[in-house]
């Protein structure tokens, strides 16, 4: 504690004597210092018990003029372009008008061909131009972009073609130019297009939405990726998939939706003989009643024709025929009827609900007297085909059963249930 009191009295004491030195010189402020030497003056800090240069004009001029310091210089911008450039800035921009386009050799895929036949097709033109690269589609109509020109309805003998790539029309002025087609000697050369009247701006073709280009977009890229050509002699994907038609009704599963997963299961066993199933789709909305079945390979799909051409199915005659590749058998309900679908399919499990519940033993009787009528059907489908019994009749007895054509009796079982069976010679076609 004396420490620090000795302490403080030595500062007060230098104080003063500053405070004397300051008067002397001619300087009333007591916390206020001037260098002998440099004339620098200094502050003194309260806070920091320290003396500091103080920062003025005369100082910053003279630390600039020490270091060669140079400050950031301003621009001095005219009143009248100032004030107009505020103005425009202020003022919202106003939509460019449509107008006519320019389009420079580095971006245009499009080339001009002349001395055409006059019996060309636009078919034949795209396979003819297709040589040098790929034409593009038109996303809309995803027909190949070529036309022909015409005059009084007759062909000119001259056409335009777009191309994918802009390296296909170096190609096509290489190769094709000069080539003779049908007797006919080609001149290609890059396309370039002159307004011709006035500029109408609806026939400008609309831009694509951002899906659409997406879309387009990795289309490209799959026409343009790295693959295997197709060998000779194989067959197409197509090849694999079976269509079965004539399988079902649709109202059908109106009635009862669980009939779906018995007529998979059932195709798909049955199918199953004749190799690898990889997929069964029913297109239970379909009025033809398809069914496609899909195979690992195409030779399992042409063995599976022979079977299912022809055979019957829940007393319909099915028939069997090769995937095109294209059909499409996928129908969309309209809403209405979507709604009154799953009315009855809520209808459907409530009645499931009530029966298994409140009468679980008429239940029990009704499917075991099912189970009897379907033994009661075999047993007698056997008999028409000429069979006996070896327990004999009610009597104990043997007899003879009238004798009917045993192809007969496939047919008769396959009426009478969901079952397979097979058509009688003389009607399968």
């Amino acid at each position: 504690m004396a420490d620090a009191d000795f302490e403080e009295q030595l500062k007060l004491e230098e104080l003063e004597r500053k405070k004397k030195e300051l008067s002397e010189e001619g300087i009333s402020d007591p916390y206020t210092y001037v260098d002998p030497n440099d004339g620098t003056v200094y502050e003194w800090d309260v806070g920091k018990q320290a003396y500091f240069p103080k920062i003025d004009d005369d100082f910053i001029a003279k630390y600039q003029s020490n270091y060669n310091y140079q400050g950031p210089t301003e621009e001095t911008v005219d009143a009248d372009k100032a004030a107009a450039a505020s103005e425009q800035h202020g003022e919202k921009r106003k939509a460019s008008e449509p107008s006519w386009f320019e389009v420079d050799d580095a971006h245009n895929t499009n080339v001009y061909v002349t001395g055409l036949p006059q019996d060309i097709t636009e078919q034949e033109f795209a396979d003819l131009m297709g040589k040098c690269g790929l034409v593009m589609k038109d996303p809309a109509t995803m027909k190949y972009r070529v036309k022909l020109y015409r005059e009084n309805g007759r062909l000119k003998g001259d056409g335009l073609c777009c191309y994918i790539k802009i390296e296909s029309v170096s190609l096509a002025l290489n190769i094709l130019d000069g080539y003779v087609y049908k007797g006919k000697t080609m001149h290609v050369e890059r396309a370039k297009f002159q307004l011709k009247g006035q500029y109408d701006p609806s026939k400008k073709p609309k831009k694509l939405k951002p899906k659409e280009k997406e879309k387009m977009k990795k289309k490209r890229e799959k026409l343009f990726e790295w693959g295997f050509e197709k060998l000779r002699g194989e067959r197409s994907k197509n090849e694999k998939t079976v269509i079965i038609k004539n399988m079902f009704e649709p109202k059908e599963f109106d009635e009862d939706a669980t009939l779906l997963l018995d007529y998979q299961n059932d195709i798909r066993e049955e199918c199953s003989k004749c190799g690898e199933v990889k997929k069964v789709v029913i297109y239970d909305r379909n009025p033809e009643g398809v069914v496609s079945v899909t195979f690992t390979e195409p030779e399992m799909a042409d063995e599976c024709i022979n079977l299912m051409n022809g055979r019957w199915f829940a007393g319909r005659k099915l028939t069997a025929e090769t995937w095109d590749g294209k059909t499409k058998y996928k129908v969309i309900e309209t809403e209405e009827e979507r709604q009154k679908r799953l009315q009855k399919w809520e209808k459907f499990l409530e009645e499931k609900d009530s029966e298994g519940t409140e009468k679980p033993a008429t239940s029990t009787v009704s499917q075991k007297e099912q189970e009897d009528s379907k033994l009661s059907i075999s047993s007698n489908a056997y008999e028409l085909a000429g069979e006996t019994d070896s327990s004999g009749d009610s009597d104990g007895e043997n007899s003879a059963k009238p004798s009917v054509p045993q192809e007969s009796y496939p047919v008769m079982q396959a009426n009478g249930g969901l079952s397979f069976g097979t058509c009688p010679p003389n009607q399968n076609s």
